[in-house]
């Protein structure tokens, strides 16, 4: 094998096994057994023109079976309604295990159906790239929101948050109030999720990243306002240890639209 090859292999290795050991850690330090559900979430940044297409024909003929082939569903691809960066799509990828994460792009890079498919995309000279940049995060589900819950395939947007924390033992902190009392108060105030995870690689950390569900703005809005004046919402957030100052720093969020090929 030869010296670069080599190394590479071992950081793969070493990055699975870390996260892995991150993910027994954290079931034991909760006392039950974890199915929970590692997410990779990626921001490809475009230019604008013939690659948006491109990158449409990709992840709907060549990457999305593929990666269903592979055992990860459903996949989410979304375009930017209301945010920075356009035009840049999201891609939700859900994986079982660390090791079925660590171990995807080389499991969908051996599919021959995939490499025929997408060889326009896969292909693409430096001369005409198909995408600008690519960033990636890797997130593990929460405890009280182990899956993905697809909502119902009608017209819907999705409002995508980061919360940001000052210090680790406050983002366990918020994420501890998302588990004992706030995705139940989210849930009957009408604020329907999709998935909770924490980020365990990616920018700004730590922090944890949600994603939530309406048919319109108009819902958006109304459904927030629910939430905002209920008695309990009001009750926790005011608790010691639980209040916005204490465990959040910084919140940002982005409106996204599903494409028509998205399995979310």
């Amino acid at each position: 094998m030869k010296r670069r090859d080599f190394l590479k292999s071992s950081v793969a290795i070493a990055s699975a096994a870390a996260t892995t050991e991150l993910l027994a850690a954290e079931s034991a330090e909760s006392g039950r057994s974890t199915a929970r559900e590692f997410y990779e979430l990626r921001k490809y940044h475009l230019r604008r023109g013939p690659t948006q297409k491109r990158f449409d024909d990709f992840y709907r003929e060549a990457a999305i079976p593929a990666m269903n082939r592979a055992g990860m569903t459903p996949i989410g691809v979304f375009s930017i309604m209301t945010g920075p960066d356009s035009p840049t799509l999201y891609v939700l990828l859900p994986h079982k295990s660390a090791e079925a994460f660590a171990s995807s792009n080389e499991r969908v890079r051996a599919d021959a159906d995939y490499q025929k498919a997408g060889a326009e995309f896969i292909n693409a000279p430096a001369t005409d790239p198909s995408y600008v940049r690519v960033e990636s995060s890797l997130l593990l589900a929460f405890e009280n929101m182990p899956k993905i819950e697809v909502p119902a395939k009608k017209t819907r947007m999705f409002e995508l948050r980061t919360y940001e924390s000052h210090s680790k033992k406050a983002n366990k902190k918020k994420i501890e109030m998302f588990n004992t009392g706030e995705i139940a108060v989210f849930r009957r105030t009408g604020l329907t999720p999709v998935f909770f995870g924490e980020t365990l690689v990616g920018p700004k950390m730590p922090n944890l990243t949600y994603m939530l569900v309406f048919e319109n703005m108009a819902e958006h809005d109304k459904n927030w306002g629910q939430f905002g004046s209920d008695a309990e919402w009001k009750k926790l957030s005011t608790t010691p240890g639980y209040t916005d100052v204490e465990i959040v720093s910084n919140i940002s969020n982005v409106f996204l639209r599903p494409t028509g090929y998205s399995q979310v």
